[in-house]
Order: structure tokens, then C-alpha cells, then sequence
């Protein structure tokens, strides 16, 4: 069974690509034009995010810069440690909603430091497919077409990043603990 899966997830990507042009071919879609066409417009729409992107690393880098962030987990850090989650971890939760380069980074540390089978770095593994992130998501997709009122989404996204980290640390605690 396991020999089946494998060979498929091999197969899967070239199977797509090799399908694909066939297809449209044989549909007599210009396929070439096509790509053109389409490469022109996510031109036009990378051109359309920058300001968004710009203006979401100048607020990323005040945050981190201003000592805020370090604030709030020097504020949260005593409830973890009551609860015996570790506090390592906490940097995670607050930087994987801003930045996924950032958390990658965070938890690429973490897995060194601690190893990949320690409880951090299976809690860190764990928040970073738990979580999204979510300023990121809302600048380029919806600076892309165009909504500015992202109020909800914005608390909604956060409010399921808080849930996906705490599933994480308590799931993991659970099953690993």
C-alpha cells in the first residue's frame, strides 16, 4: 500500500504537466498565448501588492524592533510556565500570523536547539502546520483584488491562528506528553 501512494505522489506533478497542454491542445485552446496572457496579468497584479507588501514589513519590523513583541511574551511567559506548556514556543505564536519566512526561521532554531523529536520542536513543527499566516494572507490576496475593509477577516484569521496554536501545544502535550 505504501509502495502505491509513493509511486503516486510521484507521479502526480508530471502526470499535471504533461496533461494540461494536451488537454487545451486537443480543446484547441492557444495554449502558449494563454500562459502569456496570464503571465501578464499576475504581472500587473505583483506590480498592484507591493505597496500592500511594503507597508506590512515596515509594520512587521516596527513591531519586532519596538520591543513589543518581546512585552507581550515576557507577559504571557509566567501563565505558560504555570501551565507547564513550554515558553520556548510562545515567539512562535506571535510570529507565525506576521511572517512565514520569519516563524520558519524561529522554528528551524528551535528544532536545532531543542532536536526535531523533542517536545518543543514537535509542538513548533506542529504550530506551523496548525497556523497561517494570516497579514500576510490578508495583504497579498486581498490587496491583490482590491478590498480594503479586511476587519472581519482580520479577527477571524487571528482568532483561528490563537485556536491553532493552542490545539497545537495541547494536542502535542497530549498524545506526546
Amino acid at each position: 500500500m505504501y509502495a502505491w501512494i509513493t509511486t503516486i505522489s510521484a507521479w502526480t506533478i508530471p502526470f499535471m504537466i504533461a496533461f494540461i497542454p494536451l488537454y487545451a491542445a486537443f480543446k484547441k485552446v492557444p495554449v502558449y498565448e494563454s500562459f502569456l496572457e496570464g503571465a501578464k496579468d499576475g504581472f500587473g497584479t505583483a506590480i498592484n501588492i507591493i505597496p500592500h507588501l511594503v507597508g506590512m514589513m515596515v509594520a512587521i519590523s516596527m513591531f519586532r524592533a519596538s520591543g513589543a513583541m518581546d512585552l507581550m511574551i515576557g507577559l504571557i511567559r509566567p501563565l505558560f510556565d504555570q501551565l507547564g506548556i513550554p515558553s520556548e514556543v510562545l515567539p512562535l505564536g506571535l510570529l507565525r500570523p506576521l511572517t512565514g519566512a520569519g516563524s520558519l526561521a524561529f522554528t528551524t532554531e528551535l528544532i536545532k536547539t531543542y532536536g526535531p523529536d523533542s517536545m518543543i520542536g514537535r509542538i513548533a513543527s506542529t504550530i506551523q502546520g496548525s497556523t497561517d499566516t494570516t497579514l500576510y494572507v490578508l495583504t497579498v490576496y486581498f490587496g491583490a483584488v482590491g478590498i480594503r475593509r479586511s476587519r472581519y477577516a482580520l479577527k477571524v484569521g487571528l482568532f483561528s491562528d490563537l485556536v491553532g496554536f493552542l490545539a497545537a501545544i495541547f494536542i502535542c502535550l497530549y498524545i506526546f506528553g
